[in-house]
């Protein structure tokens, strides 16, 4: 039996892997950070129909001896990094958490493999924010890197770290730089779940007013249970490489306004307000991601198209299913 580690396990990219690692008949580990006075109940909700499934074991990935503990207890067969700070906008409000957990989190876990097991594959979690402002659209695996945000830097070394030790070790290491994907178990703190959260409310009658930052920045929007499935593939590949993991198409917030609330038969500009404390000091205005080598090496592409999706968030919202 294969077994898999996973950082980052209560998030929403763990759920969806773990869930598919499971019904491959892997043996799943996952990484939680110690949290104080936080109630278990929502702190596992997305992992609640497989909880006992995961081994989940305590550990900090900013601190090396951790890293090495867990690894040396699980050596597993493969590992998934997904645990970093992960919103772009308190990124500027916080940036040393970027240096200390996303960046020695990455060189952390593949020191322990190259010590510890170096027969181990390792998958990066990397981001389209790494493109920024972009130089060119859409954006490929050869597209330069141009960020605009310190999560978005943080990522760049990451993604670097990852490929040196590829090329310098021989460690089987591959880095996902995947595109926006979300689902009904998406943070309530990112742009897509709060306008899917607001949408339920406001229809319920329980909210009556959304506030939200810039309206015209585009991005790439795909289904999280759709991008989990490259990761796999992504290590199960006779060769070590980088892929974007993307939709090919891009949408404005405005755009997923107008579907979200007319889902609902309402008119989103009766309710939506700017409030500038949402608008970064610096914004990614385009992003697009072209995944033509993914399909044509490891045979992957989406399958829940844009408005399945947006459809997918409110309907889950307006159960009360997360």
């Amino acid at each position: 039996m294969k077994k898999a580690l996973i950082s980052g396990i209560t998030g929403q990219d763990a759920s969806y892997l773990a869930e598919l690692l499971l019904s491959k008949g892997y043996k799943v580990y996952g990484i939680e950070r110690r949290v104080a006075f936080e109630d278990p109940l929502l702190r596992y909700s997305r992992l609640k129909n497989i909880i006992n499934d995961v081994e989940i074991l305590k550990g900090d990935i900013s601190i090396y001896e951790s890293v090495l503990d867990i690894f040396n207890k699980v050596k597993p067969d493969e590992l998934y990094h997904l645990a970093a700070q992960s919103h772009v906008g308190i990124s500027f409000q916080d940036e040393w958490t970027i240096i200390d957990n996303n960046i020695k989190g990455t060189v952390n876990c593949l020191n322990a493999i190259r010590n510890i097991k170096p027969e181990c594959k390792f998958y990066h979690a990397s981001s389209s924010e790494m493109f920024g402002k972009v130089l060119e659209t859409p954006q490929n695996e050869n597209t330069p890197f141009n960020p605009r945000s310190p999560y978005a830097i943080g990522k760049v070394h990451s993604h670097f770290y990852v490929r040196m030790y590829r090329e310098a070790y021989n460690i089987f290491a591959c880095s996902g730089v995947l595109f926006n994907h979300e689902s009904p178990r998406r943070g309530t703190d990112f742009v897509t779940r709060k306008i899917t959260q607001a949408v339920a409310k406001i229809k319920l009658g329980r909210q009556r007013e959304l506030f939200l930052g810039n309206l015209d920045a585009k991005r790439d929007w795909g289904f999280a249970g759709d991008y989990v499935m490259a990761m796999w593939l992504m290590l199960q590949h006779n060769k070590p490489d980088d892929y974007v993991i993307a939709t090919n198409e891009t949408h404005s917030i405005k755009e997923f306004l107008e579907e979200a609330f007319g889902y609902v038969k309402l008119n989103w500009k009766d309710y939506v307000k700017i409030d500038e404390k949402f608008i970064r000091p610096a914004e990614v205005n385009l992003l697009v991601g072209d995944y033509s080598k993914a399909k044509k090496i490891l045979g992957w592409e989406p399958k829940v198209k844009f408005k399945e999706l947006v459809k997918m968030m409110v309907e889950a919202d307006l159960r009360g299913d997360t």
